[in-house]
């Protein structure tokens, strides 16, 4: 058996990213901390963590940080299922941890999951990442669940698919027009030589726009870095770059500048997945199912 105060060390030390800090949640001396990470490793024979400026699991560590969380909605499940005679006010609120990329936050998924929230005293600890590496953090055993366009699924795992983002390459009104050609069409060319503005340096729905529509790979073109999803639609707004806006944010804009097509027509579609824990405590499965729900209505569906 797992002693369960090492656990909960090995557990404090992840979340806050030190000893002294996980001493301090704890509310126990560093070196009673110590000592338990020590005993856990001693138990189960392998090295958890590894010190250094900053702490970070090994792959066992992840392994048995997973465990831990687990094993704690499901105790805080139980502990709400045995008071239902009792007030909703009384059960215990749970944190959901989930990575989820900016778009789909703001544009579907916090309004198709605010009901489940309200109604079962969920909390949510959402990591923000670009959807192709929103599985790193369920990887690692930091999230339960993560909307990711990697359509595999990982080993103890499962892949639902969610349905298509659909991006399209927007401009200010003026930007539009500066960036046509004598025909009236996009110049490819006047857009290369235009910024563009990208939501981070994980971004590269601008290089699949001109991969896919123009045949460039990785073109060189100067670029704004907006990483916040208000800020990253300003930008473009104000005239500063052109970039990749999904259906869902657009149909958002009334009463705000419009934003025109570059290439009416033209869009990048990006797959997403839900992917989370094959073995999940019911309100981990009750987020999965209001998930699959809100993207059945937001999302483009695969046919």
């Amino acid at each position: 058996m797992l002693d369960a105060r090492q656990l909960d060390a090995l557990a404090a030390v992840a979340d806050h990213g030190s000893f002294v800090a996980a001493a301090q949640a704890l509310n126990v001396t560093l070196a009673a901390v110590s000592l338990r990470i020590k005993s856990l490793e001693q138990a189960v024979g392998q090295r958890l963590l590894v010190r250094g400026k900053t702490v970070r699991a090994t792959s066992a560590g992840q392994a048995l940080l997973t465990h831990v969380r687990q094993v704690r909605l499901m105790e805080a499940d139980l502990i709400q299922g045995l008071n239902r005679g009792g007030a909703a006010g009384d059960n215990p609120w749970q944190t959901l941890s989930v990575a989820i990329n900016a778009d789909s936050m703001a544009g579907w998924f916090l309004p198709g999951v605010a009901p489940l929230l309200a109604a079962h005293r969920l909390l949510l600890d959402i990591v923000i990442d670009d959807q192709d590496h929103t599985h790193d953090a369920l990887k690692s055993g930091d999230v339960l669940g993560c909307v990711t366009t990697l359509s595999r699924a990982m080993r103890g795992c499962v892949a639902e698919p969610l349905g298509v983002m659909r991006y399209r390459c927007v401009g200010s009104a003026d930007l539009v027009a500066s960036v046509q050609g004598e025909g009236g069409g996009l110049s490819v060319h006047r857009l290369l030589a235009t910024p563009a503005v990208i939501f981070n340096r994980k971004d590269g729905l601008q290089d699949a726009f001109l991969l896919q529509h123009f045949g460039l790979r990785q073109p060189a073109y100067p670029r704004h870095f907006a990483p916040a999803v208000d800020g990253f639609e300003m930008a473009i707004e104000l005239g500063m770059g052109w970039g990749m806006v999904p259906d869902q944010q657009l149909a958002l804009r009334e009463g705000r500048p419009a934003l025109h097509e570059l290439l009416p027509g033209a869009t990048v579609d990006v797959a997403l997945y839900w992917q989370h824990w094959e073995r999940e405590a019911p309100s981990a499965a009750r987020l999965t199912q209001a998930v699959k729900a809100a993207a059945a209505t937001q999302l483009v569906q695969f046919r």
